[in-house]
């Protein structure tokens, strides 16, 4: 069976700069990177806590992206994130086991994850080990 680590958290914001002030100067976590992620017309930043391993990814997604959801407070889970050794090894787990793949991706330098989703929609991104 393929071994897995919670490795972070994303959350959906209303307005990324507004949301990197107040992690960064309310909760002193340090902002690790920032980019663009144009495929889903939006933005990403990763906070880290000085003496902390979990790392925290704020979403922003611009209007018309399908990503950009109504927001309703409380509702700003975007998915939470788990590392594994072998992404194939993952999938073909979740295969006999009914559960689908309901997004993926390759991104900078190769990386590739796949998102499947919990009982109650909440995307679960498979991030695999670097």
């Amino acid at each position: 069976m393929a071994s897995f680590t919670f490795y972070y958290t994303g959350i959906r914001v209303r307005d990324l700069d507004r949301s990197v002030r107040f992690y960064t100067e309310v909760l002193g976590m340090d902002l690790a990177f920032r980019m663009k992620i144009r495929r889903q017309r939006g933005e990403v930043a990763v906070l880290k806590s000085p003496r902390g391993k979990q790392k925290l990814e704020l979403n922003w997604y611009e209007p018309g992206s399908k990503y950009a959801t109504p927001y309703a407070t409380g509702q700003g889970l975007d998915h939470l994130a788990f590392r594994t050794g072998s992404l194939s090894k993952a999938k073909a787990e979740f295969r006999k086991k009914g559960v689908k793949v309901v997004d993926r991706y390759m991104g900078p330098k190769g990386g590739e994850w796949f998102y499947i989703a919990d009982p109650d929609g909440i995307w679960i991104e498979i991030n695999g080990a670097k």
